[in-house]
């Protein structure tokens, strides 16, 4: 890549990202047997987004318990150290190779290259910005995302703003819509384009109903007014298409817009070599093991889609690090073959430019997951029958719906067959939801796997 003098290393497994997923990632493929293993993290020190959520709510799955975020991230940090799993923080990933190659710079190593036989991916997200959604207007300080003025308040000690409007619902929006009325700031509303709510019910509950702070559903902000600093917004209602509705104009004088309109997991190594991503979570395809259209290298957490609960994240890291050992373990030395390869050639069968599915069904034991009506998007993208044991956990199907239901069912479909039929008195599309299979449930391995809604 380059003349420069290169730094070599050598290690069974690399875990991109020292957040909830790559913790759990190491920690799971270290107790499955793999210990040469190295974290790479860009950060100072390991937790990730964790580090800068200092609200409680987390690890009531994974502990049964109430954590903090850096209570929670704490956990897993004892679990690395104890191990003594190598984590090298302060680490920039510039590259990495579908030979499982990955290149690296750090202050204490220099320009470095790690030679590896797996990776997992776990970067995590990135919050949308103003520019991403377009808001028009002047170009004043005091407009920022939710996360941002999270780490400006809870990492750096920096109020950002006394008059706070936040424009979307999502959960980082809600908490710091909390957040900066307990520090002493107006928080004058929350406004949410949709007509439900993007965040956690309970959210809505403790962090808005309970400050009396406004929602407003089916609004946007329609442009920013300031000079140097922000100075007032303008609200207006939209329609069933998202137009604004002329003569519902309302302003509000502020100082400060936080924005929390969507994550995007963040999968730009990924993206340059090669690995197919899904068109609607933006993550990449994979597997029930978590690997990706390029064998060896696996995907989990945030980077895969984006979760609502930080232990589902860390149950999803797990998964990714028993796979990923399971992977190293059986490489052939002599050949590099292994035998938990072949999916890239199946994703490239099936699978469009876009990640759309091309077929109706799949050859040999690999079957194809497709969502159906109410359902936004379906993970795994593939389910390898042969893989599955009948004495194993089997598979997890993971899933958002497009819009709120209530006393509906979802239907697990192979062909015209039901394989499952789950009542459900409501559904929100910001609640990941969770369905166990096993594979003597499947009557096939050579129809689609389908999830949908039905009002039956």
């Amino acid at each position: 890549m380059t003349s420069a003098k290169i730094h070599e290393e050598q290690h069974d497994l690399v875990v991109i990202g020292a957040g909830s997923a790559g913790m759990a990632a190491a920690i799971a493929a270290y107790d499955a047997g793999i210990t040469d293993i190295v974290i790479l993290d860009k950060e100072n020190s390991p937790g990730g987004i964790l580090l800068q959520c200092i609200h409680n709510g987390f690890g009531l799955h994974r502990f049964k318990e109430e954590l903090t975020g850096p209570e929670y991230a704490e956990r897993y940090l004892v679990e690395i150290r104890r191990r003594g799993i190598l984590c090298k923080n302060r680490a920039m990933v510039l590259d990495m190779t579908p030979d499982k190659e990955v290149y690296y710079s750090s202050e204490s190593d220099g320009f470095c290259r790690i030679r590896s036989k797996a990776i997992i991916c776990a970067t995590g997200c990135s919050e949308r910005t103003r520019g991403a959604i377009r808001i028009p207007g002047d170009r004043p300080s005091g407009v920022m995302t939710a996360g941002l003025a999270q780490q400006y308040l809870n990492i750096d000690g920096y109020f950002v703003g006394k008059r706070i409007f936040i424009l979307g619902s999502g959960d980082i929006g809600l908490i710091m819509a909390r957040r900066m009325t307990l520090e002493g700031a107006r928080v004058l509303g929350v406004a949410e384009l949709l007509p439900y709510s993007n965040g956690l019910n309970r959210n809505i509950v403790q962090c808005l109903n309970d400050y009396q702070i406004p929602l407003y559903l089916s609004h946007s902000v329609k442009s920013i007014h300031g000079k140097e600093r922000l100075e007032k917004i303008v609200l207006a209602r939209v329609d069933d298409k998202f137009q604004f509705i002329a003569g519902t104009e309302q302003e509000f004088l502020v100082d400060t817009l936080l924005l929390s309109v969507g994550l995007i997991p963040s999968n730009p190594l990924l993206e340059k070599i090669g690995v197919k991503i899904h068109p609607k979570t933006r993550g990449p395809l994979v597997d029930e093991t978590m690997q990706t259209s390029i064998p060896g290298i696996f995907s989990c957490g945030n980077s895969l889609h984006v979760h609502d609960l930080v232990d589902f994240v860390s149950e999803e890291g797990e998964m990714a690090g028993r796979a990923a050992a399971q992977y190293i373990r059986q490489l052939d030395p002599q050949s590099g073959a292994s035998g938990v390869n072949g999916l890239k050639s199946a994703v490239n069968s099936h699978y469009d430019n876009q990640g759309n599915n091309t077929v109706q069904a799949v050859s040999g034991k690999r079957i194809v997951t497709r969502p159906l009506e109410g359902i936004g998007y379906l993970l795994p993208s593939f389910i390898d029958y042969g893989l599955i044991s009948e004495d194993n956990d089997g598979f997890v199907l993971k899933f958002r719906v497009t819009k709120p239901y209530q006393k509906v069912t979802l239907l697990v479909k192979q062909g015209d067959t039901v394989l499952k039929k789950l009542k459900k008195n409501y559904l929100l599309p910001a609640e990941m939801e969770h369905i166990k299979m096993k594979k003597s449930e499947l009557v096939t391995a050579e129809h689609e796997l389908t999830v949908e809604v039905s009002n039956d």
